[in-house]
């Protein structure tokens, strides 16, 4: 495969909110945490230990005549640049766990964290979407000739194992630190959001200017998904097989997860919904969107010399809007909890000030 993060639910005995201006106190890390810690860590080993031998020359897993053995200095590069990639996530399984990770400020968490997101959902939702094509007899890419003058076929299974498991164990840290720092800026349901919020109005044009950039990947995905060739090259086409099509109908749900994550909270749709879960979907599809979007247009501006191979205009224009909806989502989401956030703080003060009076 060449390409969602799940809500998931743990159960951490730690408190949510303990202070006055709603920070939360360190709270000690149990088995649950430690051991996904420890996940995430050993999951990285396998992809780094084979970046590492193909930067230093090695040939594991790459067959003769491989493609990835034409460009040696870009796959130097290229392996750098991913072996540094997927260090960061040993930085954020400590980060995540440890007292000093709470002071961190938001955005240098939020942004790798989201990131991280992006590109391993995709790999997450994916590559069992192969196996599962594959158990029903349809073709699957990585079994077929091209895939094995690439890589040899058990590579993707230790890569992908790696990158699930790195996702699962990220996202049970995650959670966990994000309820324990914010949990109460996402409590309530779906109606409870202000229905006049100070920035409602700017919210409500940034989402439906999502949501309609939004569309092209939904309906571009959907149609390449149903076997339309527009806007695909030569070689893309000529190696179509079952699995890829089922790919496609998975972008186009994470580009629709993430309009209808955007619209819901701008538009307050959704009625007792809990908050969190159009902020999941909202998080989840657009890091998808953004990320493989950036990642495959770096990806095409290296390597490529058969202009069969090259991707099209509209490729890269599908590219691009998936990386502007991204965008979009990020900013949308800072306000909305900026403004979030104002309003807790205000509900503290005036709590505090009635205590007072009250004595």
């Amino acid at each position: 495969m060449t390409q969602h993060t799940a809500p998931v639910s743990v159960s951490v005995s730690v408190p949510e909110v303990d202070r006055p201006d709603g920070t939360a106190h360190p709270a000690r890390v149990g088995p649950l945490l430690r051991a996904a810690r420890a996940v995430a860590v050993l999951a990285c080993l396998p992809y780094v230990g084979l970046k590492v031998s193909w930067i230093a020359g090695g040939e594991l897993g790459i067959p003769p005549g491989s493609s990835l053995l034409d460009h040696r200095a870009t796959m130097a590069v290229a392996n750098g640049l991913t072996v540094l990639m997927d260090a960061a996530v040993v930085v954020l399984a400590l980060l995540l766990t440890r007292p000093w990770g709470l002071r961190v400020r938001a955005w240098l968490l939020v942004l790798p964290v989201w990131v991280a997101t992006g590109l391993l959902a995709p790999i997450m939702a994916g590559f069992p979407l192969q196996l599962l094509v594959r158990a029903f007899g349809g073709s699957v890419a990585t079994s077929g000739e091209g895939a094995r003058q690439f890589l040899d076929p058990w590579v993707f299974g230790v890569v992908y194992g790696g990158f699930i498991l790195q996702g699962l164990a990220l996202g049970v840290l995650f959670v966990a630190y994000a309820r324990r720092r914010w949990g109460h800026l996402w409590q309530g349901t779906v109606r409870d959001l202000p229905a006049h919020a100070p920035t409602g109005p700017a919210r409500r044009v940034a989402a439906t200017a999502t949501a309609a950039l939004a569309l092209v990947p939904v309906t571009l995905h959907a149609l390449w998904g149903s076997g339309a060739t527009a806007g695909l090259n030569a070689s893309t086409v000529a190696e179509r097989t079952s699995d890829g099509y089922a790919l496609e109908w998975m972008h186009t749900g994470f580009a629709a997860a993430t309009a209808a994550g955007v619209l819901m909270l701008a538009f307050r749709r959704g009625g007792a919904l809990a908050v969190k879960v159009p902020l999941a979907l909202a998080w989840v599809g657009s890091g998808a969107l953004a990320c493989w979007g950036g990642w495959l247009s770096l990806a095409a501006l290296t390597g490529v010399d058969d202009l069969a191979d090259q991707p099209s205009a509209l490729l890269h224009l599908t590219y691009a809007v998936q990386m502007i909806v991204g965008m979009l989502v990020l900013t949308i989401g800072a306000h909305f909890f900026a403004e979030r956030a104002s309003e807790h703080a205000s509900e503290h003060a005036a709590e505090r000030a009635a205590v007072r009076r009250a004595g």
